[in-house]
């Protein structure tokens, strides 16, 4: 006769103890956004592409000076003497920005597309559930490019000081030590790092990728051209508005000497600073109240 046995209660695993972490910290957050920014090729290409197109540019920039400086000593310069104001020693000086107007196309284009692709693509919804107050998640974006930002601006502006000064010569050539030149180059990477808050913050205005490089365009390089070419004559105080308009501030920035009723340096970076801050603001609290 078959006797029936009773199945053998289940053991059951031990949980293992796990401690519950912090949670959702900034400083997680920043590391994520960090990883969205570094992993993604097209961001790495553009970030490349843009020291190499300042370097080159500054190299040009460089090679043109320095055969207009032979010009002057073999020829005796143009007839009647250089232009008013022109000073090829004093030029070469600026030589480590020279590349900036490209750069800061680069990568105002680069801010706008690293938010507004987000929104384009849907992955803002798992971005805004990972960090359900918002802020952080759009504050560490901002942090990280701007950092990235800086290192490229300063970066490329030191490398392009050692690729001009041979090409400079003897006569055009000049050491980091002189008055103004390692602020200009340092300074070169806060206005690129400005530039990417303020790209970053039209991104996430307008959450439209092309309308967001569009506008960004608009305010660093059109904006600009028309108010000094074509508006300045109309009225008095148009020019003067027109020193506060981001670029224009930050071209005094990075310069090295301060002209007669121009912002100096300080001046330009507290000017494009508040455009910044004041976008950076506006956008947070603009995303802490929409939809996504």
């Amino acid at each position: 006769m078959a006797t029936s046995t009773s199945p053998a209660p289940a053991q059951q695993r031990p949980r293992p103890n796990r401690e519950s972490g912090p949670g959702v910290t900034f400083g997680r957050v920043l590391k994520s956004e960090w990883i969205k920014v570094t992993t993604v090729p097209s961001t790495v290409i553009l970030i490349v592409s843009t020291v190499i197109v300042m370097v080159g540019l500054a190299a040009l920039a460089a090679w043109a000076l320095s055969m207009t400086q032979q010009d002057f000593d073999s020829a005796g310069g143009p007839p009647g003497g250089p232009p008013q104001g022109f000073d090829p020693a004093e030029q070469a000086l600026m030589i480590p920005s020279s590349g900036l107007i490209f750069g800061q196309l680069l990568f105002a284009s680069l801010a706008v597309v690293l938010i507004a692709s987000e929104w384009a693509t849907g992955m803002i919804r798992s971005t805004m559930v990972a960090v359900p107050k918002r802020v952080p998640a759009l504050l560490a974006k901002s942090v990280i490019v701007a950092l990235v930002a800086f290192v490229v601006g300063a970066g490329s502006a030191f490398l392009s000081y050692l690729v001009a000064q041979p090409i400079l010569g003897s006569d055009l050539d000049f050491s980091l030590s002189t008055e103004g030149v390692l602020p200009s180059i340092l300074n070169t990477g806060t206005y690129l790092a400005f530039i990417a808050i303020i790209s970053m913050a039209i991104g996430t205005l307008l959450r439209n990728t092309a309308g967001g490089v569009v506008t960004a365009v608009a305010l660093f390089f059109v904006v600009p051209l028309i108010i000094v070419n074509l508006l300045s004559g109309l009225a008095d105080w148009i020019p003067d508005a027109a020193r506060f308009l981001p670029t224009n501030a930050g071209d005094r920035l990075v310069a090295i000497t301060t002209e007669s009723d121009a912002l100096t340096q300080w001046e330009g970076g507290l000017v494009m600073g508040a455009w910044a801050l004041v976008l950076l603001v506006v956008s947070l609290l603009v995303t802490k109240k929409r939809d996504v």
